[in-house]
């Protein structure tokens, strides 16, 4: 069970309120895009489900499980952050080396042949041809390197992914066969996917079902046809329309 429950829960940064008082829940296997404009909480909600940030008020819970107070790294969570943060001093992929794909086996003690053959099975998942193992991250293309973030999320098998605009330095024609991949991608292990944009296209291509959100709180959610049939408001019939 990989379901994500948030009851009440509470941001604020400086005085300054991240999320006020929002209720979500995320069935096991979905996947679901958050949409909303900058600063509407959107970021800030994956942070604190993936334990980056601790969360104010409110409970969180992941499989069923209070999880507020498990530390970062212990939770059943991957994200991939807007940036992609990949170790640029770091190879895509050495087995007997701390590499991008290697770092989470290596740091819990996999031997190596049961690295080579994990990391094997998953570039051949998104596509991540080996010939490009032996190359630093700056001499990918924006494509490559989104391939090699998506593995390295799926190396441990977290069962979550909470992906943060990993799409917004792609070109239009690569960001369309990136939702594809993705989108298969979630289907073919069973995960539960939380993906969040500004960009109300990606949300109608690749949602089970979309979160919209502003000012720190969740103001509708539904399918791409519930939302349309039966907007809450203006606000969410303008951003609809912004596609």
């Amino acid at each position: 069970m990989n379901g994500i429950s948030l009851v009440n829960v509470s941001k604020s940064y400086n005085g300054i309120t991240a999320l006020s008082n929002l209720n979500l829940q995320i069935a096991s296997g979905e996947f679901v895009v958050i949409v909303g404009p900058s600063g509407s909480g959107k970021t800030t909600l994956l942070r604190c489900i993936a334990g980056l940030e601790d969360i104010d008020q409110g409970e969180l819970f992941i499989g069923g499980i209070y999880s507020n107070d498990i530390k970062v790294g212990k939770r059943p969570v991957q994200i991939i952050f807007q940036s992609l943060a990949l170790w640029p001093h770091m190879k895509v992929m050495e087995a007997n080396k701390f590499s991008n794909l290697t770092l989470g086996l290596k740091v819990r003690n996999w031997a190596v042949d049961q690295i080579q053959s994990r990391i094997s099975k998953v570039s051949k998942r998104v596509g991540l041809e080996d010939s490009l193992h032996s190359r630093f991250p700056q001499q990918l293309s924006g494509g490559q390197q989104q391939r090699v973030a998506i593995a390295r999320a799926l190396t441990t098998d977290p069962g979550i992914y909470l992906m943060d605009e990993p799409m917004s330095n792609l070109d239009p024609i690569t960001r369309v066969n990136m939702r594809q991949e993705i989108k298969r991608i979630h289907k073919e292990v069973s995960a539960t996917t939380l993906y969040v944009t500004h960009n109300i296209n990606d949300a109608f291509a690749m949602a089970d079902r979309i979160v919209m959100m502003d000012e720190g709180t969740v103001i509708q959610t539904g399918t791409r046809e519930e939302l349309k049939s039966n907007p809450l408001n203006e606000w969410v019939v303008d951003f609809l329309n912004s596609a």
